[in-house]
């Protein structure tokens, strides 16, 4: 089986990835849809459901990341640039409407919306990564405050620019370093950007996952009450060692050997872990329990932003360490 993987072209080598990916969410979804129909008899059972809701919740976030990944895959690395840039855009939106502004903000969001995200993703699109690297932390967190100052409104002036930067890095400065690994490339590793993003969204969702099973499964107090009233640190470090290994079982996919891919998976867990735990704290601050819809604010994951937030958080650090990794070896 590996020596027929390995006689395939790339291109061959990750369609049948998303054949296998696809698979596995089908059977998984289709058994979950058919655990709705047991009735509930018990209070036990009523549980047992709430808990199959919130997993069907956990699962629709990897379809979604799925679906996105193969139609950028499919369509070219330039159509998979400006898929990510829309996502960006609304992920920004749902961020922005839950942060009040004030009409001298209209300047700076324009700057946001219409300049600084084409902007990045054309950088990234052109493989421009010196620029795309410090683009956003360096001229843009010095040209939105100055926008705002130019609009003559001082009142909360430091808090509402701080608010627009925050939703700048993670929403566009982070998930734009999505389709820039797929335009990554070393030495015999060619084409292959796509496993690149699998392995990251892999190890990422597989830590978040064995998280919320663990945690569910445990029911040890919350770590961080005021924060989540899920998270400990028992649950996370076992989702930081299943993620990292399973980051390890997945090296032959990458340009790693097996203990840089368990390092570059832990470091990628780390990232997207701690910064879903940042954007929790960030929604416990708005008073919301979604970035989306308030009415819709059921199982807490239904807004475009709690699909993405972790990956927002590891894409960069993940990108920036295996580009730093390779090309301090001479391998980019």
């Amino acid at each position: 089986m590996n020596q027929y993987l390995r006689g395939l072209t790339s291109t061959q080598q990750v369609g049948v990835l998303f054949l296998i990916v696809f698979g596995v969410l089908i059977v998984v979804s289709v058994t979950a849809f058919l655990l709705t129909f047991r009735r509930a008899t018990t209070e036990q059972d009523e549980a047992r459901l709430g808990e199959l809701r919130d997993f069907r919740a956990v699962l629709s976030t990897s379809w979604f990341m799925v679906i996105a990944f193969w139609l950028a895959w499919a369509a070219g690395n330039y159509f998979a640039t400006v898929l990510f840039a829309f996502i960006s855009f609304f992920a920004l939106r749902e961020f922005i409407t839950l942060s009040p502004t004030r009409r001298g903000d209209h300047n700076s969001l324009v700057l946001a919306f219409f300049i600084v995200l084409p902007v990045q993703y054309w950088l990234a699109g052109s493989r421009h990564f010196d620029l795309f690297t410090v683009f956003i932390p360096v001229y843009v967190f010095l040209a939105i405050p100055l926008a705002s100052a130019l609009a003559g409104d001082t009142q909360r002036f430091l808090e509402r620019n701080a608010k627009l930067q925050w939703g700048i890095m993670v929403c566009i400065y982070g998930m734009s370093h999505v389709p820039a690994l797929l335009l990554l490339e070393f030495r015999k590793y060619q084409g292959k950007g796509a496993f690149l993003v699998f392995f990251l969204v892999f190890v990422v969702q597989t830590c978040m996952f064995v998280q919320y099973v663990v945690a569910r499964r445990l029911k040890r107090a919350p770590s961080l009450p005021e924060v989540s009233k899920s998270f400990n640190w028992l649950s996370w470090g076992l989702g930081m060692i299943v993620g990292s290994f399973a980051g390890g079982v997945l090296s032959f996919i990458t340009p790693f050997k097996p203990g840089q891919a368990l390092a570059m998976a832990f470091i990628a867990c780390v990232a997207g872990s701690m910064g879903h735990l940042v954007m929790k704290a960030l929604k416990r601050d708005r008073g919301v329990t979604s970035w989306g819809k308030r009415t819709m604010s059921v199982t807490g994951a239904n807004g475009l932003l709690d699909r993405v937030d972790a990956l927002c958080f590891a894409a960069p650090i993940f990108f920036h360490s295996v580009r730093w990794y390779f090309g301090g070896a001479g391998g980019v």
